[in-house]
């Protein structure tokens, strides 16, 4: 009898170790569910230390991407973890667009959901990645750059397929949004009863109120001098009401051509800086990047036309978020200016008269030193500058 009873405490410890690392993670959940406004804080103060960590030592690079990308990785599992622990609340909010859109995807499709959560871990630690596979050399770098440029191709392109042939957004997965009160709704639905709440007083006037029989919650009014806002913030649009999938038309004919090709472009133009990287020009050659955007380009103009053709009252017929999209895209193709040969031969020369004019100067140096710390990003990596 002794050893059976050895043998089930032992059995008890082993069993209860093992259920150590869920209780741990259950608990750090618990944790950034209730402290999520203090966790962005600490992420954006972070975050903050990746600029200035850049020159300030031997590889800092290395240590500032590090830090940022493990940042990055982290906030994305807090995004997880605050989306399940306000599940309740985010229902009774009125989301963006963007996250209403990916979220029924995320919600309604877990292929689209992993895709889309391996396509945001790729871009988080492609700069790594990159500086990693430097350090063995030219070609181990490249040849890294065009997998993970088709590894990202290969996820979007199975994207616009799950999607029925709708544009992709930048990022595909919901963005962080967190109202404070649905916070407090929250911890204050778990922490009393329906028998234990009270009307606000004048030093709760903010905290909304349970009724004890019905457990229904009455809405605070807003404060008199902001009336017309509060107002506005309820008013519904058309966007506001539309199903999620109806956010973003599907493409077809020259649209979706337009799309298969802006999802390639990285791809060629990454294989193009590759093969002229070993000419004697190297990344003063205008052919890849002229290559680069001329595809970029061409594919946005391809898209608008097909919109102008297709869609009733072409590009004032777009949803809300097709023209955000549609906006982010058209920023995307200045960063043109920091790439290849357009930043060796142009940009590069104007970087340095501008640092030259701060040097020396109270404030504005400081500004020029961090630019400079930057630009050994800009000269030696080609993920710093990119978009997709």
């Amino acid at each position: 009898m002794g050893a059976i009873d050895l043998y089930r405490q032992a059995s008890g410890r082993t069993s209860e170790a093992f259920s150590m690392p869920p209780k741990w993670l259950n608990m750090y959940g618990d944790f950034i569910a209730k402290n999520a406004s203090a966790v962005s804080q600490i992420e954006s103060a972070l975050r903050s230390l990746t600029y200035i960590i850049p020159g300030r030592f031997r590889e800092s690079e290395i240590a500032s991407e590090s830090l940022h990308t493990s940042v990055q990785l982290l906030s994305l599992y807090h995004d997880s973890l605050l989306s399940r622990a306000l599940a309740h609340s985010l229902s009774k909010q009125h989301p963006s667009p963007h996250n209403r859109y990916t979220r029924f995807w995320t919600q309604n499709s877990p292929t689209y959901k992993r895709l889309a959560v391996t396509l945001q871990m790729i871009q988080y630690t492609e700069l790594l990645l990159e500086m990693t596979a430097k350090r063995r050399g030219e070609k181990t770098r490249w040849r890294a750059v065009v997998l993970l440029e088709a590894t990202k191709a290969l996820c979007r392109l199975l994207l616009l397929r799950l999607t029925n042939s709708r544009p992709l957004l930048s990022p595909p997965l919901p963005e962080r949004e967190i109202d404070p009160a649905a916070l407090e709704e929250r911890d204050s639905s778990n922490d009393s009863g329906y028998g234990t709440a009270s009307p606000p007083s004048e030093h709760s006037a903010e905290t909304a109120w349970t009724m004890p029989r019905t457990g229904l919650s009455l809405p605070t009014l807003p404060d008199s001098a902001d009336i017309s806002s509060y107002l506005l913030s309820k008013v519904l649009t058309a966007d506001d009401i539309k199903p999620p999938k109806a956010l973003l038309h599907r493409v077809t004919g020259k649209g979706e051509l337009a799309e298969v090709v802006y999802i390639l472009r990285p791809v060629v133009y990454a294989l193009a800086m590759q093969y002229w990287s070993r000419s004697p020009e190297g990344r003063k050659s205008w052919q890849p990047w002229l290559l680069g955007l001329s595809i970029e380009y061409g594919a946005r103009q391809l898209a608008k036309r097909d919109l102008q053709e297709r869609r009733a009252g072409g590009l004032r017929g777009l949803t809300g978020l097709e023209k955000e999209e549609l906006r982010k895209r058209g920023w995307g193709l200045g960063w043109w200016v920091m790439r290849g040969a357009f930043y060796e031969n142009v940009t590069k020369t104007w970087i340095h008269s501008i640092t030259g004019t701060l040097r020396n100067k109270p404030l504005l140096d400081m500004v020029g030193g961090i630019v400079e710390d930057y630009e050994f990003l800009w000269d030696q990596y080609y993920f710093s500058t990119a978009t997709l």
